[in-house]
């Protein structure tokens, strides 16, 4: 079996959630949603977990989340930093977020040599998403990769979502298109700027199978995106248009792995409740231990 690592992208505080999500208690006793993936994760073969956090959250993320896997797995951290830039740039006075997903995972670049699964810390992907993954690199197979949910089975009851709206062709990914303000209704599923979509389409929750390859490949990207979207304030470097970028040029293939796990996520507030119902089941069914560490 190779090594595999779970890279937790967990720097961002959940502006519509309203506070920082990836700390919040969701299990029977406590447990986060990064708690379910790194369980998943070790459930299926991943031997080192990386977490991509904001320097002033590290204290909290040991106390309150890592301290619980020092048995389980190997844990290194990453830190994401506004000022963490390729020489000979600077970042603006006015800005004050991180950069996007893509200065994320660069951040990270230093501390893995192995294939590797990228995540967020606040969406709850399901045991088969993580083993579709560990099995797709432990058959040997090098390229990207990323598992692919069905659109209608990751909506929030309480608002407009935006979801990576995937074509698919022979089980390889020819693009996302990123689509906002997608809200569910009881009869039908609208979204801004797309005019139809039934519920059935494949979508990115950005659950990624990568190499280290990438890394050479999003050191290059983020000078490009530097000097074209440097000075906006609100710009992000995302993994989705790097993926767009090295498929249209022809630079990688990416495999889909589709997953019928249940995928939930907390967008909003009001969507915990709903989650902690959701986890509470699969606990009593026996798909989990009450106390997962």
């Amino acid at each position: 079996m190779r090594d595999l690592t779970l890279l937790v992208m967990a720097a961002g505080m959940g502006s519509r959630y309203g506070g920082l999500k990836q700390l919040d208690p969701m299990g029977p006793n406590g447990e986060t949603i990064i708690d379910y993936s790194v369980y998943d994760a070790i459930q299926a073969g991943f031997n080192k977990v990386v977490f991509i956090i904001r320097e002033e959250f590290k204290s909290d993320f040991e106390n309150q989340i890592t301290s619980k896997y020092n048995d389980s797995i190997a844990i290194e951290f990453a830190i994401q930093d506004l000022n963490d830039l390729p020489d000979g740039y600077s970042c603006p006075d006015f800005r004050e977020k991180p950069w996007g997903t893509g200065q994320a995972i660069l951040a990270a670049s230093d501390i893995i040599d192995e294939p590797f699964a990228a995540i967020n810390g606040d969406d709850f992907y399901g045991r088969e998403s993580f083993q579709l993954i560990a099995d797709y690199y432990n058959s040997d197979f090098s390229g990207f990769s990323m598992v692919a949910f069905q659109l209608d089975n990751t909506l929030s009851d309480f608002g407009g979502v935006s979801r990576g709206v995937c074509t698919v062709s022979d089980n390889h990914l020819i693009n996302i298109v990123e689509t906002h303000e997608i809200i569910k209704t009881k009869n039908a599923i609208s979204s801004k700027g797309v005019l139809a979509l039934d519920g059935s389409e494949p979508v990115s929750m950005n659950m990624w199978g990568f190499t280290p390859k990438l890394f050479s490949y999003l050191k290059a990207g983020f000078t490009s995106f530097l000097d074209e979207r440097g000075e906006q304030e609100k710009s992000e470097y995302l993994i989705p248009s790097v993926i767009n970028e090295l498929i249209e040029s022809e630079q990688e293939k990416l495999r889909v792995l589709q997953s019928n796990a249940s995928w939930f996520g907390v967008t909003y507030k009001e969507d915990k409740p709903f989650v902690e119902s959701q986890i509470l089941k699969l606990v009593e069914l026996g798909n989990y231990p009450s106390n997962l560490f």
